[in-house]
């Protein structure tokens, strides 16, 4: 699985951004896709995550403010997505490195909860929000 990031920035408090992440897959199968940040020094958070069903999952620090997105875009020879990390009304809180990860395959009902262990990482973008 590969996959890259790109949208990060520095932003004022009150502003937006829009992260995006290229996942291809070496399968057609579904799997678990989100986005998690981390501060130098603290440990990496959850931010969002999708089923393979698009029930999708939020942090509480970031519920009403973040919305995650993906779509297909299947070729020949390997599925790739496109996933989204809409950010509005940003906060200094929301400074981090923010990765795109993936984990799978996996079956269709799965529930890709923050929480779960993902295997595959981006490189990261960095996102930063001045007071």
């Amino acid at each position: 699985v590969r996959l890259v990031e790109s949208g990060g920035g520095s932003v004022q408090a009150g502003g937006s951004l829009n992260l995006s992440c290229v996942v291809s897959t070496p399968t057609s199968s579904p799997y678990c896709m989100g986005w998690f940040r981390q501060v130098p020094g603290k440990e990496r958070e959850g931010v969002a995550s999708f089923d393979p069903d698009f029930d999708t999952y939020y942090a509480d620090s970031v519920k009403g403010r973040f919305t995650i997105d993906k779509e297909n875009d299947k070729s020949i020879d390997i599925d790739r997505y496109f996933l989204f990390l809409q950010m509005n009304n940003l906060k200094p809180d929301d400074s981090a490195t923010y990765y795109c990860a993936a984990d799978g395959p996996v079956s269709w009902w799965t529930a890709c909860s923050l929480n779960r262990q993902y295997n595959d990482w981006g490189q990261g973008t960095q996102v930063t929000v001045s007071s």
